[in-house]
């Protein structure tokens, strides 16, 4: 699975350019991102597919998985892999209502991993 997850940040910075390669082998120091990755990937197909996305948020490096379908929520977690909370989703669409301001605020969007399975 690490093999994997390193292609997959491997063929991101070709299309990128160079100046995410120490982003990219940053995580590859991610052992629980690398645990949550495989775990879904052992999962059946979603639909959306599951992703993984980084982003920086009040000064802080953050990972935000997206809903996989209505009234599910999201979950964020820090970098070193402790869930947050949910930013969306749930029957009201807005998470647990702690991070109101994350799809405004958060910047430098970064897809880690995707995937690639299809139904």
């Amino acid at each position: 699975m690490r093999r994997m997850l390193f292609a997959l940040l491997f063929g991101a910075i070709i299309f990128t350019g160079c100046s995410t390669i120490n982003e990219a082998e940053a995580f590859s120091d991610l052992n629980w991102l690398n645990v949550l990755t495989e775990k879904m990937q052992n999962e059946p197909v979603g639909n959306p597919p599951q992703s993984v996305w980084k982003y920086d948020y009040k000064s802080a490096t953050v990972f935000y998985v997206p809903p996989q379908c209505c009234d599910q929520f999201s979950v964020l977690y820090s970098a070193d892999g402790v869930v947050l909370g949910f930013p969306d989703g749930g029957i009201t669409g807005t998470g647990d209502g702690r991070f109101p301001d994350f799809f405004t605020v958060r910047t430098n969007e970064f897809l880690v991993w995707k995937d690639s399975r299809t139904r």
